[in-house]
């Protein structure tokens, strides 16, 4: 006697929690990107702080020590990472290997892949800063956010920046090196105008005012101030916001699945 099992609506897992699964196990699989989004932030951090003037308070930083400044900057040094290094060459590679398109024929639609990997590297940027910000206090003693409801704001906004600009290298790269090439040139930029090589608040008025209109920038302004104890600037709030808007807009619109 055979029976038949119809498989019922709850007896399967949804396409996304399915592909998120699938997507996460290779996502751990990858040495590579863990290390430069969740250790390497942490550990230039580190480096720093032992550097024994870094770790004195300076009358012209407000009475903060460089360090004090240097925490903000690794936490937006994991979400360049995750956007622009590790996140456009996962999504060209499956384009240009055609599984996208195989995708699209089966009940799970490509853009459940596309939702997956903004989930995984959006997760995986928050849980950098958690980490640079433990170790920070722990080690360094680095006073904890200030006000934590804006710099929580600040931080979910500078990661959707990160992916929607990473988002974008995919959309206008049909490759995996062209997505290499093109988001080390941005990586590099991102990195300046984040204040990983000189902290934006130490930055010439001329050059902070242009950096502050960079997605950034104005991150890493965002993050200070709340840190300080004080709600970012609206200002800074909405360049992120404009950022993430025209770049996410930008990206839908370029984007091909094949």
């Amino acid at each position: 006697m055979t029976t038949t099992v119809t498989p019922t609506a709850g007896s399967r897992p949804a396409p996304l929690a399915a592909v998120l699964r699938t997507e996460t196990r290779l996502f751990l699989r990858e040495p590579g990107s863990l290390f430069w989004i969740l250790a390497f932030p942490t550990a230039l951090m580190t480096i720093l702080g032992l550097i024994p003037s870094f770790r004195e308070a300076d009358e012209t930083l407000g009475g903060r020590s460089v360090i004090d400044l240097y925490v903000p900057v690794a936490v937006l040094l994991a979400m360049i990472m995750a956007g622009l290094q590790a996140m456009p060459p996962v999504l060209t590679g499956y384009r240009e290997r055609g599984i996208l398109r195989r995708m699209s024929a089966t009940p799970v639609r490509p853009s459940a892949l596309l939702a997956a990997q903004i989930v995984l590297h959006g997760v995986a940027s928050l849980g950098s800063a958690v980490l640079v910000i433990a170790v920070g206090r722990a080690a360094f003693g680095v006073p904890l956010p200030g006000q934590a409801a804006g710099y929580l704001l600040a931080l979910l906004l500078a990661v959707a920046c990160a992916l929607a600009l990473g988002a974008t290298i995919c959309a206008l790269s049909r490759t995996t090196k062209a997505a290499a090439a093109v988001g080390s040139v941005a990586y590099l930029v991102m990195m300046f105008t984040a204040g990983v090589w000189l902290p934006v608040q130490t930055m010439p008025d001329l050059l902070r005012a242009i950096v502050e209109f960079t997605p950034f920038g104005a991150a890493s302004q965002a993050l200070d101030q709340a840190a300080s104890g004080d709600w970012p600037g609206l200002a800074h709030l909405a360049v992120m916001l404009v950022w993430t808007a025209a770049l996410g807009t930008l990206s839908t619109r370029l984007f091909r699945w094949e």
